[in-house]
């Protein structure tokens, strides 16, 4: 069984945003020479995510109100205790919980085995600063 890993370096400015990365994961397919196979891609952040959807403008944004609709940003320590730390971003955290670590794509003859209408995202919920994503390919 073959392995390849690559990492991808993301510095989203605003605090949130939503990037489609599937081109990235797609050439990490191609590099690893896998005709068979799975490809993980998760944040290592946890503050960030990968998730699947379609890449249309308006439901992004509706993510976005969502999210900060179910956990809204706060700087008060009374209404989130995490940030009793010093710390900014425990909205950053809840939205990274909804959103999801990761997701395991099929790999056939060599290509992403999406639905119709699958791309892969990046969810940034703390952004300034750089990200990395794990992109692990195994298969044959």
């Amino acid at each position: 069984m073959k392995s390849f890993t690559d990492y991808l370096t993301l510095n989203i400015p605003s605090k949130m945003a939503f990037e489609n990365i599937t081109s990235h994961v797609a050439d990490a397919v191609r590099k690893s020479g896998v005709k068979e196979g799975m490809v993980l891609v998760n944040s290592m952040h946890i503050t960030s995510s990968v998730f699947i959807n379609d890449d249309e403008h308006g439901l992004h944004h509706d993510f976005g109100k969502w999210l900060e609709k179910l956990a809204p940003f706060n700087l008060d320590p009374n209404f989130y205790h995490h940030n009793r730390t010093g710390e900014d971003n425990a909205d950053a955290h809840l939205k990274r919980q909804i959103m999801g670590r990761e997701v395991i794509v099929a790999i056939t003859k060599a290509r992403l085995d999406f639905g119709p209408w699958e791309q892969i995202f990046y969810g940034e919920f703390d952004g300034g600063r750089p990200k990395r994503v794990l992109i692990k390919v195994l298969g044959e």
